[in-house]
């Protein structure tokens, strides 16, 4: 069972979430928040596997929110769920540790797979703004300075080609189809990579591998 959080400063937003993801046999709304102090609060005590957070919000926002709760230890992994669309909201979220980014436009059944998959460590960005968004962020922490990092030639050429396919925004299914092997091969060398970057998630290993220049 994953548990989640749901922290919106709009109770009908609150609740009208609440009711989706209780719906799902797998996912458990533990509570709700409505600023980011009380998200941080409650995060250390009811320890959710994934806070759904806003962004914009009275007192406390998201986004130091979120940089309080991933800076804390805890094991919770922040969704940013937001209104709105491309803006320095993203980029300040990544930077705070956010594992995935979201419109809360998407689809219902999209909003419960983006959870599980942050739950998973895989991460998560709307596929509206996946390769803008990473591309984007990647550029601003600076690449290419004094050559690729020393990581780099630790992975194997098969890693290398799934961490390249994974900048590209594309799921363990999609590399699998791409590369022409199981699902499960693409998982366990997604595995090996975040080990081998020291990358949090599969959105961070992303990014990492981005500034050591593997685009398309």
């Amino acid at each position: 069972m994953i548990t989640v959080l749901i922290v919106d400063d709009q109770p009908v937003v609150r609740a009208g979430l609440a009711v989706v993801l209780d719906a799902e046999p797998d996912l458990q709304v533990l509570g709700q928040a409505a600023d980011g102090a009380e998200a941080v609060r409650l995060t250390a005590q009811r320890q959710p596997d994934v806070v759904c957070m806003d962004v914009r919000m009275p007192g406390m926002d998201g986004i130091t929110a979120t940089r309080e709760i991933t800076g804390s230890g805890s094991g919770a992994k922040v969704l940013i769920l937001t209104t709105f669309d491309i803006d320095e909201d993203v980029f300040a979220a990544l930077e705070a540790g956010a594992a995935g980014f979201l419109l809360k436009g998407a689809e219902e059944s999209v909003i419960a797979d983006a959870i599980r998959s942050v739950a998973a460590g895989a991460g998560t960005l709307d596929q509206r703004i996946t390769h803008k968004v990473i591309t984007e962020f990647a550029h601003r922490r600076g690449s290419g300075h004094g050559g690729a990092a020393p990581e780099l030639s630790t992975l194997t050429p098969r890693e290398t080609e799934v961490l390249r396919l994974i900048t590209q925004g594309l799921s363990n299914a999609e590399i699998a189809q791409s590369l022409f092997v199981e699902v499960t091969t693409v998982k366990y060398h997604v595995q090996s990579i975040l080990m081998k970057t020291q990358s949090r998630d599969r959105l961070q290993a992303a990014i990492w591998g981005l500034r050591q220049g593997l685009t398309a």
